[in-house]
């Protein structure tokens, strides 16, 4: 919705905006007429008509709201600041209401927008990440008409295109449509729990509940029944004795080895979805990952590109960092792409995203810059591959779990990251490699830079830690001393 405020900045009381009022009014009245021909249903309270009609007011609301708030106050003033943070409040709540009204494909897409903290404002984002965890339930046969209204949607979509043409999000609604059937057959989400708890093994703080087939269908999923608390609720871990640099660490840990490792990832760990019990007995914390209806399946090619271009980011090897996010589909805007990616200012970038955490200053540089390029963000993300986008999505919810706990951007994600980039292409070029000297060399190569990451992660530990600063302290006392 920073379009919202771009359109505004240009467009206050323009004819422009007149025409595009005029436009949503008849395309309202066109789109109802045709869905209800379409349909051959003529009853006002039929679902599908109802939600169109309900999306449909909702934007005129919007759009109204927006137009006559900030009509006379002189921009850039703070009482247009204040204005324009209580207009995005209000146009975030009736999003939030219409997503809970409407259900479905509308939930999936408020979930996802309430992760885009690097696009929308605080307001938007805040107040959406409620559905995350608090979504309104609903019953299949809500469900499955949903998937059949495909046109409903396309009618908001139409109309939204119509007021704010910069602001395209046809691809996130697509992805929605795609990945709810996948998330509706039970039978698929009990393989993948099984599949995820298999490959994450040897990770023994990770669990998984355990599907009971005998009582599963493709309608109904049995599993053992786990509790604990929010992945993003410090205060929960704080009072349970639960480390959350700990907790952060892990589950790094877990989607480096999904993405980088094994191409197999869980798309929806909104912490609804992700969450942490310490035992009473060992004094152990685990991480519980639930709700495995939607995994993206990375292909060989994409995963040793987007390896490679983390290794690139992480080494603030630009050279590198260009040739592979063009060959995944970035082209000219790989420096907006790197910026996404790493949720870190271009200038950060350059630096080292490793060199420093993100600053207060830096946020709000990121969030201003969406604003000025969200018609190039929408280019982007039309271009890339469709399994980008879902890896995008996990970004940000793993990031805004990051954030929620104060832990983003700490060495040590980065140098998980490091190690999984490092196996995962080692592994790569050993299986295209007919040659046992080349094996060799690889492994070898391998297992030096494994152990130079080691070596530099008790360097900062002792570094950080009460020995290291009495080693660094006898060391200087022994050098005067001489």
């Amino acid at each position: 919705m920073k379009a919202i405020s771009a359109v505004l900045l240009h467009e206050q009381g323009s004819p422009v905006m007149a025409r595009r009022a005029l436009k949503l009014a008849s395309l309202a009245a066109a789109a109802s007429g045709i869905y209800l021909y379409g349909n051959k249903f003529m009853d006002p309270n039929d679902f599908g008509v109802v939600r169109v009609g309900r999306a449909i007011a909702t934007t005129a609301v919007i759009t109204y709201d927006y137009l006559t708030s900030l009509r006379n106050v002189p921009y850039g003033s703070e009482e247009y600041d204040f204005l324009k943070s209580q207009v995005h409040l209000r146009s975030a709540e009736r999003l939030r209401e219409l997503c809970c009204a409407n259900r479905g494909t509308f939930i999936k897409v408020g979930q996802h927008l309430g992760a885009l903290d690097y696009l929308l404002p605080e307001e938007y984002t805040r107040t959406l990440k409620v559905l995350h965890s608090q979504a309104p339930q609903s019953t299949r046969q809500e469900i499955e008409q949903v998937i059949r209204e495909d046109l409903g949607k396309e009618v908001l979509l139409l109309i939204v295109k119509q007021i704010f043409p910069d602001f395209e999000f046809m691809w996130l609604v697509d992805e929605a449509k795609k990945n709810l059937p996948l998330e509706l057959d039970f039978l698929n989400e009990g393989r993948n729990a099984e599949r995820v708890a298999q490959m994450l093994k040897n990770f023994d703080f990770l669990k998984v509940p355990r599907i009971y087939w005998e009582l599963s269908t493709r309608r109904v999923l049995l599993m053992e029944f786990m509790e604990g608390g929010q992945v993003n609720d410090k205060a929960y871990m704080e009072k349970n004795g639960i480390d959350v640099n700990e907790i952060s660490r892990n589950l790094g840990k877990l989607y480096s080895e999904m993405i980088f490792v094994n191409g197999f990832v869980h798309c929806d760990p909104h912490p609804g979805n992700v969450l942490v019990k310490k035992c009473p007995d060992s004094g152990k914390a685990y991480i519980i990952l639930l709700d495995h209806g939607l995994y993206q399946v990375l292909s060989e090619s994409f995963r040793m590109d987007y390896c490679r271009l983390w290794q690139a980011l992480i080494k603030a090897d630009m050279k590198r960092v260009q040739k592979y996010s063009r060959r995944l589909g970035a082209g000219d805007l790989y420096p907006l792409f790197a910026c996404m990616l790493t949720a870190r200012s271009w200038e950060s970038v350059n630096r080292g995203i490793d060199q420093s955490p993100v600053s207060a200053s830096e946020d709000v540089e990121i969030r201003s810059n969406a604003a000025a390029y969200l018609p190039q963000i929408t280019q982007l993300l039309n271009s890339v591959p469709r399994q980008m986008l879902l890896l995008l999505k996990t970004n940000d919810l793993l990031r805004g779990i990051e954030s929620a706990l104060h832990t983003r951007a700490s060495a040590s994600s980065f140098l998980n990251m490091s190690r999984c980039c490092i196996r995962a292409v080692s592994t790569y070029q050993r299986s295209k490699s007919h040659s046992i000297f080349r094996r060799i060399h690889i492994s070898l190569t391998e297992a030096l830079s494994l152990w130079q990451i080691n070596l530099y992660e008790l360097f900062l530990w002792l570094k950080g830690s009460g020995l290291g600063n009495w080693v660094i302290a006898f060391l200087s006392r022994m050098h005067h001393s001489t």
